[in-house]
């Protein structure tokens, strides 16, 4: 289990990660979401060790996090590491064994991965020559080479396409089948909403939300939508109701608990007909925005 504790940076008077703790366990996908500048790139520099804290602590396994664990770590910075005018293979397979893996090994596993990622014909060409979605897929084999006992990654569904995000998908649950901890930002959502098994939110260097895409629903106002065949403007005398918005025989409604929902149902239709009364659900966009507001 990866377990962040306290974890600060200052950048002389400017603090760009306040105090973040949280635990990625092992065999789950946790996804990290934030606006430009939340400091979620800044964290992952100090779990990974290319920045270190102010203060606070990374651990692994129940203990500091050492050298050696890093070097088993997997990472995939926000500024691509690949070398642009090598060979895509060659590289791969350089890095492979800067991983600990033969020439061998590093180079048939390298060359499974490129074909699995469409990059098959590929693997003589120079990184450069690749559009930036196929960079993109060099930049994650590199990021899984080497068995990682963690996978720590900066936006790796950037720029791909819905293909390659399948693939990539397909690829780290394989890798949390096997109980690697795998670690993510994404400013796509809806992707992290459905891959994630928890989801840590931050805005302004601090963690502001995190928990299951449940836990973070369930913190959400309750809110109705309430839509009857008459005009709805009565609603606005409902005892234990908040309204939200009326429009016509249409009404947003929050109640202040399921009882004072169901009171507002019985009233609607002893009123005349009710054609909708559902709970409205929030996306972990609409969660976000209230959160990180």
């Amino acid at each position: 289990m990866l377990e962040l504790r306290g974890l600060t940076r200052r950048y002389g008077d400017h603090l760009a990660v306040d105090d973040v703790s949280f635990t990625v366990p092992d065999g789950a996908m946790v996804g990290f979401v934030g606006g430009n500048g939340a400091g979620k790139t800044t964290t992952m520099r100090m779990v990974m060790g290319v920045l270190a804290p102010t203060a606070g602590e990374v651990h692994w396994r129940g203990r500091a996090v050492t050298r050696a664990d890093r070097s088993r770590f997997g990472y995939m910075p926000e500024e691509r590491g690949l070398y642009p005018k090598q060979p895509v293979l060659a590289q791969l397979t350089y890095l492979g064994q800067l991983h600990g893996m033969s020439a061998t090994h590093a180079r048939e596993r390298s060359a499974d991965l490129l074909e699995r990622f469409g990059l098959g014909e590929r693997v003589k060409d120079k990184l450069e020559t690749l559009s930036l979605g196929n960079q993109q897929r060099a930049q994650i084999i590199a990021s899984v080479l080497g068995d990682p006992t963690l996978l720590v990654l900066d936006e790796p569904f950037s720029g791909l396409d819905p293909a390659a995000v399948d693939q990539m998908s397909e690829l780290l649950r394989e890798h949390t089948a096997q109980g690697v901890p795998v670690l993510f930002s994404s400013h796509q959502l809806e992707l992290v909403d459905r891959l994630c098994d928890a989801i840590v939110v931050l805005s302004r260097g601090r963690v502001v939300a995190q928990g299951t895409s449940e836990q973070l629903r369930a913190t959400a106002p309750l809110r109705y939508r309430l839509t009857t065949t008459h005009d709805a403007g009565w609603v606005r005398g409902a005892p234990g109701v908040t309204v939200v918005d009326v429009d016509g025989p249409t009404a947003l409604v929050e109640p202040t608990d399921e009882e004072a929902a169901e009171r507002l149902l019985l009233d609607a239709v002893a009123r005349g007909g009710v054609r909708e009364f559902a709970r409205i659900v929030p996306t972990l966009s609409e969660i976000y925005r209230e959160v990180a507001a």
